[in-house]
């Protein structure tokens, strides 16, 4: 899989699937989420953006956990946080809801149970945790994105530990020769 793709698991087997929507849904809640730990285990930040249905109105969580953990740990935590807050404001058995994420263990231990990863028996609490808070949810769809697309929920994730945020990729090859166009032509 490429950059340019995500790939999308549903987080329940008898809910419908939907593959590839690379667009959040205007009518759904939509989730970004992303943890860290630092060190790798230590502590954990845990960021996420969640966006109304209707794509206007955008809420940023920024949290710091008073214990430790691993990566891993503070991707699912960073969603858990994010799906209490959405319930807490009522969110549940009549909404759609949209999760993205550039962690792919949270997406394989959470997804359609016919291709759902071998569980990892550390996170096996934490991840039917988080799936006792999707369950409520009339429809939930899991997306992987790559890390560019989910900047904002990262540096959340990273201030919560006191860390600046990253610094935006690189651009090489073929798509910086044509960055370099665009500005050569606009001069």
């Amino acid at each position: 899989m490429d950059a340019s793709e995500s790939s999308s698991v549903n987080a329940f087997a008898n809910k419908p699937v939907t593959v590839n929507p690379v667009v959040p849904n205007v009518s759904a809640w939509v989730v970004y989420c992303d943890g860290s730990a630092v060190p790798n285990p230590g502590r954990m930040g845990l960021g996420a953006v969640v966006v109304e249905p209707g794509g206007t109105v955008r809420h940023a969580l920024s949290h710091t956990t008073t214990f430790t953990g691993c990566n891993n740990e503070a991707e699912l935590r960073a969603l858990a946080l994010a799906l209490q807050w959405l319930q807490a404001r009522g969110a549940g058995a009549t909404d759609a809801l949209q999760v993205f994420s550039d962690s792919r263990v949270l997406i394989e231990q959470l997804g359609d149970a016919r291709q759902r990863a071998a569980p990892i028996e550390r996170l096996a609490v934490l991840v039917g945790s988080v799936r006792a808070l999707l369950a409520p949810f009339k429809t939930t769809h899991l997306h992987w994105v790559p890390r560019h697309r989910n900047r904002e929920a990262d540096a959340l994730a990273r201030a919560a530990v006191g860390l600046a945020p990253k610094a935006a990729p690189a651009q090489r090859g073929k798509n910086k020769r044509k960055a370099i166009k665009k500005r050569t032509a606009l001069l």
